[in-house]
């Protein structure tokens, strides 16, 4: 069920308010859906007290995304949630920056092999993101918490 609200969802997710305002935008999707490439420009929209990006617009860029390629792989046995995050700011944000966010098949796997085992468990994943000239400008961490529905403990 919630696999196929966000696969509908996917294709509207450049059109919803919050991202369309800041300037965020989905550029790719592999078709297994484990990555994702956004891109936020660099609008008045967008610009801090500071003439720089805001930093809500660049952790926004990233919020859903790791959630979405769970969701997406692991199905609807799992429960997924966001249970933190952190936004490490290097340099000021000048021009449109980018994100890849991407968990590998194997990591995957390993993660619903880990859950289907032990019932739950939390993970971390991080991105950067850059600018125009390649430089970091920020790194996000998320914590993800993850459950199987069907665990039983013996």
């Amino acid at each position: 069920m919630r696999k196929k609200f966000i696969l509908k969802y996917l294709k509207l997710v450049n059109f919803w308010i919050p991202f369309l305002g800041s300037g965020i935008k989905i550029q790719d999707v592999n078709k297994e859906r484990t990555r994702f490439d956004v891109t936020l420009r660099f609008t008045g929209r967008n610009k801090n007290l500071f003439g720089t990006q805001f930093g809500g617009s660049l952790y926004a860029m990233t919020d859903p995304f790791y959630a979405f390629i769970l969701v997406l792989n692991l199905g609807d046995d799992y429960i997924v949630w966001d249970k933190s995050a952190e936004i490490k700011f290097i340099k000021p944000g000048k021009t449109k920056v980018f994100a890849t966010l991407e968990i590998d098949a194997t990591a995957i796997q390993n993660i619903k092999n880990e859950v289907d085992k032990i019932g739950k468990n939390t993970y971390v994943f991080t991105t950067n993101i850059t600018d125009v000239n390649n430089e970091i400008i920020a790194t996000v961490k998320k914590e993800l918490y993850v459950r199987n529905k069907k665990f039983k403990n013996e």
